[in-house]
């Protein structure tokens, strides 16, 4: 693999691995007032290319998602369908303004890597131009 492939590769790793938690984010947004929802959360891992015998690291991956473990929050709606007889039902453990900082910290990355992307086309385009000449 070339040095433009591999620029390539890594930023469209990159960017698939933040449209991933970007899409995570707004499921998570979707669901805050879902009783009994829980927060889901990616990590990412390092992905390798299938048939480099270096054993380079060329990218990143998702890893598997996990359900944020915090209680759920009780909540007292006596007329609430899933009231229990005390009048309490279990919300949601989402958190609006982690999810939108999430959900900027994501699309920031997506840009930088988007940024990245055209920049090794725009080098290439340059080297097949001088080529020419």
């Amino acid at each position: 693999m070339n040095g433009l492939e591999r620029s390539l590769s890594l930023t469209a790793s990159g960017m698939q691995a933040q449209a991933t938690r970007l899409r995570h984010v707004a499921e998570n947004i979707a669901n805050a007032d879902t009783p009994g929802y829980r927060r889901k959360t990616v990590g990412f891992e390092p992905a390798q290319v299938a048939g480099d015998g270096f054993g380079e690291r060329s990218g990143v991956q998702t890893g598997p998602v996990r359900l944020d473990q915090r209680e759920l929050p009780r909540i007292h709606d006596p007329s609430h369908i899933l009231a229990d007889e005390t009048g309490h039902y279990e919300g949601s453990n989402v958190d609006l303004m982690i999810e939108i900082a999430d959900a900027r910290a994501a699309q920031r990355s997506y840009e930088a890597n988007l940024r990245l992307f055209d920049q090794s086309r725009q080098m290439a385009q340059s080297l097949i131009g001088l080529l020419r000449r």
